[in-house]
């Protein structure tokens, strides 16, 4: 009894190989977890590594700051700038200047 019907083995095999080929390229074009997908998450991460530094940049700023009023060692200088922004204080002799963004 012949199962494939009267066609050959190889030319069975032959295709079988040529349609499995066939959809493993073509999904790697176009499925979800295609090159078209990697890539666009490829730059997403690129996009969230440039966000990390900028966080990590804006905290070591703000750490920096902390430890310059600390009990420890404190900051004259920013100490009197942060009450100046803070407290709206001014001398008598100076001018104030507002810079409206």
């Amino acid at each position: 009894m012949n199962f494939f019907g009267g066609i050959n083995k190889s030319i069975f095999w032959a295709f079988l190989f040529a349609m499995m080929t066939f959809y493993s390229v073509f999904y790697i074009f176009t499925g979800n977890r295609g090159l078209p997908r990697y890539f666009y998450l490829q730059k997403e991460l690129k996009t969230a590594y440039a966000m990390d530094n900028s966080y990590i940049a804006q905290r070591e700023k703000l750490e920096n700051k902390v430890k310059r009023l600390s009990s420890e060692s404190l900051d004259l200088d920013l100490l009197e700038e942060q009450a100046r922004l803070v407290l709206k204080y001014v001398e008598q002799d100076e001018f104030v200047i507002i810079d409206v963004d």
